[in-house]
């Protein structure tokens, strides 16, 4: 299932986008945009794809997706049947983010923020709750106090605790490669990692691509990148695998072979540890949430357009209402 594309419009004169969505359900929609999105979800429960990883949510749900990650969110009914299921979207651009930063000390959890959300980042609880209780800022009509509980909110969750969400490279977006923040010899096996995944690789191979010895490649990658080299590589091929499964129709076998494993045993084993599901299953989970609103692309592309002003009376009939 391809994602769609969704264009963000942030409004004359505005730095960040603040969205207040109000619906009966939340609908499927396998999308992706250039932007960094920090959703909470509130009175709904159900499940949310992000990249290769798939959960189940509950009330107060908040999670950074970093660029061009195709994500949705899927509920049939809310907590409290009587109101509507609600999400508060702040989307913003990482290069403004990490300017920011640069031009205020005060800002520079920013770039923790954006380092830590490399996979997407799921919150703790206590974080949903703390950023409910600014929502009056959030969504006022004021854009600069938008903007201030906006940076407000994105800097607490810099030390917030947080799980990772998709696998590294999952989708092979660009936005998953090489940062840039890690030292350049990191970079440069990084970037052979991404290229040649589906193919044998050994240490050695890789430590003359970065100039060191294996133990300082090693010590780098856990320092950097949080996991040994053997792990990064395994969790590349099966975020490359979570890709075909959830797009394609290749036959399992021929989707292991091409992720960079030696036998469908051995990609199922890894699979389920990594997933805690099979290869199978991972792929209905996408294929009967993604039936089950077969008109998902449609609604998108018409949603996108009622983020802007002139459409503001369409939002509102459909329950939604917005602020830039």
């Amino acid at each position: 299932m391809k994602p769609a594309y969704e264009h963000v419009e942030f409004g004359k004169d505005c730095s960040v986008r603040v969205y207040h969505r109000r619906l009966p359900r939340i609908p499927f929609e396998w999308h992706h945009h250039p932007e960094y999105e920090l959703t909470l979800t509130m009175n709904s429960h159900g499940k949310r794809y992000i990249g290769d990883s798939v959960n189940d949510y509950e009330a107060e749900d908040l999670v950074l997706v970093p660029p061009d990650l195709p994500h949705t969110w899927a509920s049939n009914r809310s907590i409290e049947p009587s109101s509507p299921q609600v999400a508060i979207v702040i989307w913003f651009d990482g290069d403004w983010a990490r300017r920011m930063a640069d031009c205020c000390r005060e800002y520079e959890p920013l770039r923790k923020l954006l380092r830590r959300a490399a996979c997407g980042l799921a919150f703790e609880p206590p974080a949903g709750e703390w950023m409910r209780g600014r929502l009056e800022q959030l969504l006022s009509n004021v854009a600069r106090e938008r903007l201030s509980a906006a940076l407000d909110i994105l800097c607490m969750l810099a030390d917030a605790p947080g799980q990772p969400l998709a696998s590294p490279s999952a989708f092979n977006q660009a936005s998953m490669g090489p940062s840039g923040h890690e030292p350049e010899q990191i970079n440069r096996v990084l970037s052979m990692i991404d290229a040649r995944f589906a193919e044998p690789l050994r240490l050695p191979e890789l430590c003359a691509a970065a100039s060191l010895s294996e133990r300082t490649l090693t010590r780098y990658f856990v320092q950097h990148i949080g996991e040994s080299v053997g792990r990064y590589i395994a969790r590349v091929r099966i975020g490359h695998a979570c890709r075909m499964l959830a797009d394609t129709s290749l036959p399992v076998a021929v989707i292991a072979a091409r992720s960079g494993f030696a036998n469908v045993a051995n990609f199922n084993r890894q699979f389920k540890a990594a997933k805690q599901t099979t290869p199978a299953e991972f792929r209905r989970q996408f294929a009967t949430a993604g039936s089950a609103d077969q008109d998902a692309e449609a609604r998108l592309t018409e949603r996108s357009p009622s983020l802007q002003r002139k459409r503001k009376s369409s939002g509102e009939k459909n329950g939604e209402a917005s602020a830039s």
